[in-house]
């Protein structure tokens, strides 16, 4: 059975330097995902927003629509 040193020791030299790779990437995911779907929101265009609900793509969705959106939704503001 592993006891708590060990667990610590196991944690800090295996997962903790993969989170220093992940936490920048999910934070990243997470504002590109809140700033489509509230462009969609604005813009009633429901089918992407649920679609940017539902779909976790890493990012690439929410990129791909707020590059394609970006003139009409300039025009519109």
């Amino acid at each position: 059975m592993i006891d708590i040193v060990q667990y610590k020791e196991m944690f800090m030299s295996q997962i903790a330097p993969w989170l220093i790779v992940i936490i920048p990437f999910i934070l990243i995911d997470l504002v590109l995902k809140a700033l489509s779907m509230w462009r969609a929101a604005r813009m009633n265009m429901t089918a992407w927003f649920i679609a940017l609900f539902i779909v976790n793509s890493l990012g690439i969705l929410p990129i791909i629509f707020l590059l394609l959106t970006n003139t009409e939704y300039k025009k519109r503001t």
